[in-house]
């Protein structure tokens, strides 16, 4: 049954919403489980999940999972291939006769989509040669440079080039999963998915994939742990590279280049990082302007916040506000 009436009152054939969910072992459990849910509550879909053979398939974590069937035995047009993603995408990767016959059932397909590191296959399967993509952050260099031809995006939750979609790791299948039926259903069949499942928010693609806390190393040196913990909790306060080094009693050369080199980026790209996060965090919980949420995070005018945000959002604070909340239950 699908939850919209004006969903469910249209007759559709499966063949032109049917899913298959390409599994092997050591996938991701939630790989498959949370786009495949997403697909499931709408009721308007058909689901295959389809694996080298069909039956168990053992996952990173031990838990099991069953193919439907194998994929050879996929018969006729495929609306949405989706390849999941894990720990063993690498190795089905090199496993030519697997790659050859997700690269047959693509062909079939009206769009492809990977979740996680099952970029990595379709990479292989040279079906994002050319293309924009992502993965899990923590793949996202490995797959550049195993993979030259193809741009990838690591700070994005999804990306959509042309009829390929990928995603970031793990829990962003999910809003892969709901941006393809927003596309295929609309924007009001997303949102009813979304409240269904309990989603606080259906991320926009372009929102960053972790936290700058998260995305920058933790400083080796404990003056240097305490000025990160201390940035992000004054993120208004005066950050020039002199008035840290400062604090760290550390001349301004010698703390750049002793901060760029424990914690991945420079102290300006840190500190605009963490005051991104702040302004997020503000525009998802507060109603304050957003000439206060640019006062606030440290920004001082709303042209520096709306710069910042899109170079690391890919939306203008506005927007991102409105799409945020646009997607929030009722």
């Amino acid at each position: 049954m699908s939850l919209l009436p004006s969903i469910g009152s249209r007759k559709m054939s499966a063949v032109s919403r049917r899913v298959v969910f390409v599994v092997y072992p050591r996938i991701t459990a939630l790989d498959l489980v949370g786009p495949h849910e997403v697909f499931a509550v709408t009721g308007e879909y058909d689901i295959v999940v389809a694996g080298a053979q069909a039956g168990e398939v053992e996952t990173a974590r031990g838990l099991r999972v069953v193919a439907d069937r194998s994929i050879g035995t996929v018969r006729g047009p495929i609306d949405t291939l989706v390849v999941v993603g894990g720990e063993g995408a690498f190795a089905a990767a090199r496993d030519r006769k697997f790659v050859a016959a997700v690269a047959k059932l693509a062909g079939r397909s009206r769009r492809v989509a990977s979740v996680c590191t099952g970029a990595f296959v379709l990479a292989e399967a040279g079906l994002l040669h050319g293309r924009r993509a992502t993965t899990h952050w923590l793949s996202c260099d490995r797959l550049a440079e195993a993979y030259p031809d193809v741009e990838v995006d690591a700070n994005r939750i999804f990306v959509r080039d042309g009829d390929v979609w990928t995603s970031a790791g793990v829990t962003a299948g999910m809003d892969l999963a709901l941006a393809l039926v927003a596309d295929d259903l609309g924007q009001d069949a997303a949102r009813e998915v979304a409240r269904r499942l309990v989603m606080y928010v259906q991320r926009p693609g372009g929102q960053a994939q972790f936290s700058a806390q998260l995305s920058a190393q933790r400083a080796a040196r404990n003056p240097l742990r305490e000025l990160q913990g201390w940035v992000g909790e004054h993120p208004a306060e005066d950050h020039a590279v002199e008035r840290l080094a400062a604090r760290v009693a550390m001349s301004p050369r010698h703390f750049a280049r002793v901060f760029r080199a424990e914690v991945g980026c420079t102290p300006a790209a840190y500190v605009e990082q963490v005051r991104v996060e702040v302004a997020r965090r503000l525009l998802e919980t507060t109603s304050l302007s957003v000439e206060e949420v640019a006062a606030s995070a440290g920004f001082g005018t709303t042209e520096t916040l709306r710069r910042a945000f899109a170079r690391r959002v890919g939306a203008g604070p506005a927007d991102y506000r409105d799409r945020f909340r646009s997607f929030q239950p009722t």
